[in-house]
């Protein structure tokens, strides 16, 4: 059986609001949050710059680690944020053209 990979990701918008998310194709997922129709936090915010993600190659996993950082302070998320992205750069930009 192939292995498969998920994505934990968190976006934020200009002033910082976060969203926490989990897919199996974050590019895909990614597109969705800065084009897709639905209705949500994340549009009704502006939220569409990636500023983290890790990989995983169980979904058990993945969902424990969405549910371990959402269970997070903001300090500490920010503080993963700036650890491994300390200028909150778009992590996706260029992927879409």
């Amino acid at each position: 059986m192939p292995s498969e990979t998920f994505h934990i990701y968190i976006l934020a918008n200009r002033t910082r609001v976060l969203y926490i998310g989990l897919s199996r194709n974050l590019p895909r997922r990614i597109y969705q949050h800065r084009h897709g129709p639905v209705p949500g936090f994340s549009r009704r915010y502006n939220i569409k710059r990636l500023v983290y993600f890790e990989e995983t190659g169980s979904a058990r996993s993945a969902t424990a680690r969405e549910r371990q950082l959402k269970g997070w302070s903001r300090a500490k998320k920010i503080g993963l944020i700036e650890a491994a992205n300390p200028e909150w750069l778009d992590l996706a930009a260029g992927w879409f053209g």
